[in-house]
């Protein structure tokens, strides 16, 4: 895509060691995120932190669906264009957003989607939306769940600047699952949830 920067991907990755440190980042199974070939991070979502803190412990580089109102925050907007992320409107089925996403996964890119939609509560899961079901079911990649806990504890929602140091972040990636072409978009995003839930 026209807006990606691997350079500025290659200098991230460069320096993502002191944001590990900063944050005081624990991670687990990182190796269950293929190398190569296109695949689906899924994550459960409490935070802004989310993405980043998953860019930062990702041995590869995770172009995130993001909602289209972050892109007209100025020098955040920018970023995360350059970061390669994904507008969607969240008021309405995106379907330019799905295309998209279904053209970088078949391409061999890792997309990262959150199942809820949108951030939950601290503590607490959403349901998942039919997105990522479709996605998988369009592209026959594989997903791999993650777990996210602590970030709702630096950065909650409502908050308008992180409180570093105030907890740990943990990471846990699960191994990475495939789905049955005849299953519904709903049973997948459900199952995918459920694995999450379950790390």
């Amino acid at each position: 895509m026209d807006s990606y920067s691997k350079k500025g991907y290659r200098l991230f990755f460069r320096i993502r060691p002191l944001f590990k440190s900063l944050l005081r980042i624990h991670v687990e199974g990182i190796d269950n995120i293929p190398e190569k070939g296109g695949c689906i991070i899924a994550s459960n979502h409490r935070s802004h932190l989310d993405p980043f803190v998953l860019n930062t412990v990702s041995p590869r580089p995770i172009l995130f669906m993001a909602k289209r109102e972050l892109f007209g925050i100025p020098l955040l907007g920018w970023i995360i264009k350059k970061a390669g992320a994904i507008p969607v409107n969240r008021n309405k089925r995106d379907i330019n957003a799905l295309k998209k996403s279904i053209e970088l996964l078949k391409s061999g890119e890792c997309v990262g989607i959150f199942p809820e939609g949108t951030r939950a509560k601290p503590k607490s899961f959403r349901k998942p939306q039919s997105g990522v079901g479709l996605l998988v079911s369009r592209t026959d990649v594989p997903v791999i769940p993650v777990r996210i806990e602590g970030t709702d504890d630096i950065f909650p929602v409502g908050s308008k600047f992180p409180k570093l140091f105030r907890s740990r972040i943990y990471v846990k990636i699960g191994k990475p699952l495939y789905f049955e072409e005849k299953e519904d978009y709903k049973s997948i995003s459900e199952k995918i949830m459920e694995s999450i839930k379950s790390l």
